[in-house]
């Protein structure tokens, strides 16, 4: 595609790259790491920010300084030294830079905080968009309404249990009135800009063009193709010189980097497993889809279940913490060596908190924990699969201490495999599967084990 712009993406998870490949994921967004992403041959590069997991105010100072190093990273990159208060994305007529901040299909996440920041640093902006449909997760938008389908039925998400999710409620589908609610009516609904199937389908390029000043506007999406005639037209806006910021889910992504397929088909990804050796699965996410997924996969043959309980962890000290850790680990190490695969999951039971903060304060914790049981795992191990979208960004960035990782590609719809490098100091390698919680039927997970243990003794 002529003028393709570089496609940056703020990911608040790390599973925003579950409709793309070979591109980096970065883990750190020091100056030198970012330049490595815009250097990088594809058009798309993701930052791993895991402000999801994080309160407001911390979400707010890490997005600013990511879009500061970024600002940095460009002029580097594109060998401006000059001192600037300011930079403009679109440092030369042939190629650009785009913005997407990556959030959760479910309207989960930092909004607007995220986007104000990243305004703030990197506009001016002539609109951002609004664009949660997520094709591969059952996610689809249509009259500007968000839904989840459920059983085959699209479900309003308002209507679902992420609305009602402790840090990140919310009562809108209604994508201009969630906008209203989540900026406290400094964005009224009626002044959002709606972008329809009927729109989409018939150009909206005349439409781009007109946007000024930031405007939100909302974006519908049933199929990929939508995305994929609405990212043309975002394309050709750019190109003749608007800026956009985007908010969204992982589908527009592919349509904005418009990637061939992937290189090797996900029911053949197991040639990534270098070693006969069984795999481990860390299940931190406690959404019912993922209860579900781990249910199908204990009953699976030569599998261990390990069950941690997080409530022990509530008002420990160091102590108790420390014991259930050696516990875990002696479990996974006897089921490691009986030939199979164990499965570490976080207790079942929803925990109930005071606030919002003293449930991030206990995730982080439990998060800890899980990242200890990680650098305890054995070196030979075949294959990790990480359920969870914290899980699966503290398993890269804390857990396997990575700064960057290719992106093979996805060996299930939505769910993304790296490989650690052949020079890491104790998983060389390493097949690594990014699993989301709310993502896949009810043998999604179970899937996923079998097509990475197919090729082992």
């Amino acid at each position: 595609m002529t003028n393709q712009p570089k496609i940056i993406v703020l990911d608040d998870d790390p599973t925003g790259s579950q409709t793309v490949h070979s591109c980096l994921l970065l883990m750190r967004w020091d100056v030198e790491t970012l330049s490595l992403g815009l250097q990088d041959d594809s058009p798309i590069f993701f930052v791993l920010t895991n402000t999801r997991a994080l309160p407001p105010e911390e979400a707010a100072s890490i997005t600013r300084e990511v879009c500061h190093n970024l600002k940095q990273a460009i002029s580097t990159v594109s060998g401006d030294t000059g001192e600037k208060s300011t930079i403009s994305l679109q440092t030369d007529t042939t190629k650009g830079f785009s913005v997407v901040s990556r959030s959760d299909s479910t309207l989960r996440g930092h909004y607007p905080i995220e986007t104000d920041v990243i305004a703030d640093e990197l506009g001016p902006f002539d609109a951002h968009f609004i664009v949660p449909a997520f094709f591969e997760g059952g996610r689809i938008t249509r009259d500007s309404v968000h839904y989840l389908i459920v059983d085959g039925v699209p479900t309003p998400v308002h209507e679902t249990e992420f609305a009602r999710d402790s840090v990140f409620e919310y009562r809108h589908s209604y994508l201009p009135k969630y906008v209203e609610e989540k900026t406290q009516g400094s964005i009224s609904a009626e002044s959002v800009e709606r972008f329809s199937l009927a729109d989409i389908r018939a150009g909206s390029l005349e439409r781009l063009m007109q946007l000024t000043n930031n405007q939100c506007a909302v974006v519908d999406g049933e199929t990929q193709a939508d995305f994929n005639q609405f990212a043309q037209d975002v394309l050709t806006a750019v190109s003749q010189g608007k800026r956009f910021l985007f908010r969204s889910a992982a589908s527009i992504l592919t349509a904005l980097a418009g990637l061939p397929p992937q290189p090797i088909a996900p029911e053949n990804m197991s040639q990534y497993v270098q070693r006969s050796k069984p795999g481990i699965v860390i299940v931190g996410s406690h959404v019912k889809k993922t209860t579900q997924q781990l249910e199908v996969l204990l009953q699976q043959e030569k599998t261990m279940g390990i069950e941690v309980d997080v409530a022990r962890l509530v008002d420990d000290g160091a102590n108790e913490s420390a014991t259930l850790l050696n516990e875990v680990l002696d479990h996974i190490h006897a089921a490691y060596d009986a030939g199979k695969t164990a499965v570490v999951y976080t207790s079942r039971k929803e925990l109930t908190f005071k606030n919002a903060k003293a449930r991030l304060e206990f995730g982080t914790k439990v998060s800890s924990l899980l990242m200890d049981i990680v650098r305890g795992l054995p070196s030979d191990m075949g294959f990790l699969i990480s359920k969870g979208g914290i899980t699966s960004n503290d398993v890269l960035s804390t857990g396997l201490a990575l700064t960057s990782a290719r992106l093979l590609g996805q060996i299930l719809p939505g769910c993304s495999m790296v490989i650690t490098p052949s020079d890491h100091p104790q998983f060389p390698n390493l097949p690594v599967v990014l699993f989301p919680g709310n993502v896949g039927d009810a043998d999604g997970l179970s899937i996923v084990a079998k097509r990475l243990s197919k090729n082992l003794a």
